[in-house]
């Protein structure tokens, strides 16, 4: 009978990349129930036959390109631990990004009103109500099963201060409510060859390409936001790091004051944002890249 460093260090032989030691440790965790200190203080232990075989099923399946989030059924993001699935976009640590600049934007003791458009698993909306009891967030999706996932994140994890609504993008939120609208919408260009590798390939295109150049969505929620926002609000939207410009570009021409782009950890443009005003198009302040 094999032990659990045998079956890790046969997975390590099959497991392509430079993330192959730790993806295999997160699946045989799965297949164990185990945690990672149980591993560490267990690895002369035996692992039972059946056990073993769903540990070597799963590695066959990632070989194949699986993405891990998907054998396992869950993802970290934030503070918080999500259910996911096909059919919904895998939560990147990346877009935790969003999240922060949203909890900038709503003091933790003050009574405000967010909504996630296009929310797949619940991940930013849960994310934020999380974080901020006292948010009242709307979270909306054309995907009635992506809805049922989030729905049922927020049960497991006893958040009980969002509101899930199905539709596109704006459709159904009322007029002139929200502090903050945020959205990690789909932006990459529907013939980029990333969309036919790694994990993108198992991934819901719906929320992943959008147009020719990706920025059509993003073109849809600027243009249509301004309706939803209170005078001063905020939109903030996830985006591709070469669309930094194109995104202020479009947000100045909507009339959103303190246009900026803020990159991720690795430097790269990440998410874009404006001010809206009800006084319509004017002259915003300069657009700028923050640091």
């Amino acid at each position: 009978m094999a032990t659990v460093r045998d079956i890790l260090q046969e997975a390590l032989h099959r497991l392509p990349g430079l993330d192959a030691r730790r993806e295999a440790a997160l699946l045989l965790r799965h297949a164990l129930g185990v945690s990672e200190a149980w591993l560490i203080a267990h690895a002369d232990d035996q692992v039972d036959a059946d056990r073993a075989d769903a540990f070597r099923g799963l590695i066959a399946r990632r070989v194949h390109g699986e993405p891990v989030a998907y054998l396992t059924g869950t993802r970290g993001f934030h503070d918080i631990e999500l259910r996911v699935a096909p059919g919904v976009l895998i939560p990147r640590s990346e877009t935790e990004l969003l999240v922060e600049l949203v909890l900038q934007r709503t003091p933790a003791d003050a009574d405000c009103y967010v909504a996630d458009l296009g929310t797949g698993s619940g991940a930013i909306a849960l994310a934020i109500a999380h974080a901020r009891p006292r948010v009242c967030v709307v979270a909306t999706d054309t995907s009635g099963a992506a809805l049922d996932i989030a729905r049922d994140n927020a049960a497991r994890l006893r958040i009980d201060n969002v509101e899930f609504r199905q539709g596109n993008w704006c459709a159904g939120l009322p007029d002139g409510h929200f502090d903050v609208i945020v959205s990690n919408p789909p932006y990459i260009a529907e013939g980029d060859p990333h969309l036919h590798e790694g994990d993108l390939r198992f991934e819901p295109p719906v929320a992943l390409a959008s147009g020719t150049d990706g920025l059509d969505a993003i073109r849809t929620l600027v243009a249509d936001a301004g309706a939803h926002l209170r005078d001063g609000g905020w939109l903030l939207l996830e985006h591709g790091f070469e669309q930094g410009l194109a995104v202020r570009e479009l947000l100045a021409a909507h009339g959103y004051g303190d246009v900026f782009t803020k990159r991720d950890l690795e430097g790269r443009d990440r998410v874009s944002g404006g001010r809206f005003s009800q006084q319509g198009v004017r002259a915003p302040s300069k657009a700028s890249r923050a640091p």
